[in-house]
């Protein structure tokens, strides 16, 4: 029996942007399977979440830098539910090296975070490609970042991979069209754990610096991005290619 429900694939959905994506999906009618590599607790809170919307979820653990865990959990997806209409490639890693100490990274610090932001997400889009293209309206929409766009003070290797993401987006959507479309979302700086991470001590005196900044007096949330994310799902239908930049309009007025 076909399955009814449309359904979307979210990597990275145990926290922060994928968590909210998950969540939005699931309020808004979708089944969900939800990606981990190694946060299996936050997925299963996630997942617990998502069901209480409403959604049948799985849970996926993959690295989508293993390209034959990649493939096995798209076989995972159309076994336990036939299809798939939408994939939002949220899976992300980053370093903790100062983007001014060039001396401090290195080759396999760089291959880690290309491997997963921007080898991962082709990986994960191709092995769900006939999945998409079966849907009859496929949709892809990918992480990306501010950093991608503008310099930022983020770690060297993420902020180029970024940059790799918003071409890969485009070169996707000229190639998978017209039977999917592929976006990105690219936010600013985003309250939570993430910058927490990246500002240490200086996280509450920057962001909120930041806010006054920006026109919109407030610096982007996950469940922001996650709303971009839902409408370039399901009421952008002529648009692909794009890059939508989430920041309050701080870009645009710097």
């Amino acid at each position: 029996m076909k399955h009814e429900k449309p359904v979307a694939l979210v990597t990275g959905g145990g926290a922060g942007i994928g968590r909210s994506a998950v969540l939005a999906l699931a309020a808004a009618g979708y089944d969900v399977a939800i990606n981990y590599s190694s946060s299996k607790g936050a997925a299963a809170e996630t997942a617990k979440a998502a069901q209480e919307l409403g959604a049948e979820t799985i849970l996926l653990q993959c690295d989508v830098s293993d390209d034959p865990a990649v493939r096995g959990m798209l076989a995972q997806v159309e076994q336990r539910f036939g299809r798939l209409d939408v994939l939002i490639n949220n899976a992300g890693t980053t370093s903790a090296i100062s983007p001014k100490d060039l001396d401090a990274v290195t080759a396999e610090n760089w291959d880690r975070v290309f491997a997963v932001n921007v080898r991962g997400m082709f990986q994960v889009t191709r092995a769900a490609v006939p999945l998409l293209k079966a849907a009859g309206n496929g949709c892809v929409v990918n992480t990306a970042s501010i950093v991608g766009l503008r310099p930022g003070p983020q770690p060297l290797a993420y902020a180029t991979s970024k940059a790799a993401v918003v071409s890969l987006t485009k070169v996707l959507a000229l190639n998978l069209g017209p039977e999917i479309r592929v976006n990105a979302v690219a936010p600013g700086w985003m309250e939570g754990d993430w910058m927490k991470r990246m500002l240490n001590d200086k996280y509450d005196s920057l962001m909120e610096r930041r806010a006054r900044q920006t026109p919109l007096k407030r610096c982007v949330t996950a469940d922001d991005v996650a709303e971009t994310m839902l409408s370039l799902v399901r009421s952008n239908r002529f648009v692909t290619g794009e890059i939508i930049v989430i920041d309050g309009g701080f870009s645009s007025s710097t």
